[in-house]
Order: structure tokens, then C-alpha cells, then sequence
């Protein structure tokens, strides 16, 4: 399958690309205006780490840091 993003200048060309999508001949995805949006949506439906997996992290580097400058 290849993927193509079009531009369209005129609205008969945009019925066309329906009729296309109502033989099954192309598959049409609304994207959306502000991809910005969806991408910090995405972003900040992860999980967020912990305090204490934050805190954990913090010590490990740093006693790898002062294991380096002790030698």
C-alpha cells in the first residue's frame, strides 16, 4: 500500500476522491488541521513516572558520576 498526501485545489476533485473511497478503490483518513494537538495528547496520555522511580534514577547516575571521579 502507498501512501500520498494530497492537496486539493479544487472541490471537484475532492468528490471524485470520495466516489474513489465509495468503490473501495482508495481508503480516505481525516487528518487533522493542528498536529500539534495531537501529538501533546499523545505525549501526555503515557504514564508519567513515579516520585520515587524519578528519585531512584537520580541516584543511580549520580553514584555512577562519583564512582568515576573517586578513581
Amino acid at each position: 500500500m502507498d501512501t500520498m498526501r494530497i492537496d486539493i485545489l479544487n472541490p471537484k476533485a475532492a468528490r471524485l476522491l470520495r466516489e474513489l473511497a465509495a468503490l473501495n478503490l482508495i481508503a480516505i483518513q481525516d487528518t487533522s488541521k493542528n498536529g500539534f494537538v495531537n501529538v501533546l495528547k499523545r505525549l501526555r496520555s503515557k504514564s508519567t513516572p513515579s516520585f520515587e522511580e524519578i528519585t531512584k534514577e537520580v541516584e543511580l547516575v549520580r553514584s555512577k558520576r562519583y564512582a568515576k571521579s573517586a578513581k
